[in-house]
């Protein structure tokens, strides 16, 4: 049969740190590492570290929306649930989801285009500038190389869907702090 009693303390800790470590993540890489290496580092260096990292933070960020999931799952039985745990859970199974696809499909496919790019731009002897913003030999390289071409015009589809990915983890993670906010008894 099955009860509304309240989780215990370790339990609440884990759920709370699970959720905490994917949402200071996702601040941390999107919003401050991704700006300060791609304003200090060379083009490539800054895709290589990326493309190094990115499996790990999506990942891990999947692993922390699936446990969230589970332990709110478990501790919310769904003959029990209300409109507003309803909503929660659809928010972390939402989550789950998006950060799978993002971790098993766009991140890679992302990854694996710009290591491409990056063959093609250092057969040029490109790729070395600092900086977020594209120099103009490589908007040349656009009309120099068709297959260049082909693969900036993939890369910013999966890139933009990558990043649609990450963005809608965050919307579900900002949520769910605004919902555990919202039932603290104390602070």
């Amino acid at each position: 049969m099955p009860t509304d009693a309240d989780p215990s303390t370790a339990v609440k800790v884990l759920h709370l740190a699970f959720l905490s470590t994917f949402w200071g993540m996702q601040i941390w890489v999107t919003f401050i590492s991704s700006s300060v290496m791609g304003s200090n580092l060379p083009q490539h260096t800054f895709g290589f570290i990326q493309s190094c990292l990115f499996p790990y933070y999506f990942h891990i960020g999947s692993a922390c929306a699936f446990i969230n999931l589970t332990i709110f799952a478990m501790c919310h039985p769904s003959e029990l649930l209300n409109e507003e745990e309803t909503m929660q859970i659809t928010v972390f199974f939402v989550c789950v989801s998006v950060a799978a696809l993002n971790a098993q499909w766009f991140g890679q496919v992302t990854s694996d285009i710009m290591a491409e790019m990056h063959l093609i731009e250092q057969s040029y002897g490109l790729g070395e500038d600092v900086g977020l913003f594209l120099n103009k030999s490589l908007v040349q390289l656009h009309e120099l190389d068709s297959a260049y071409k082909e693969l900036a015009h993939k890369l910013k589809v999966y890139h933009g869907f990558s990043s649609l990915c990450n963005l809608c983890c965050m919307a579900c993670n900002g949520l769910s702090l605004y919902y555990m906010a919202a039932h603290l008894s104390k602070l």
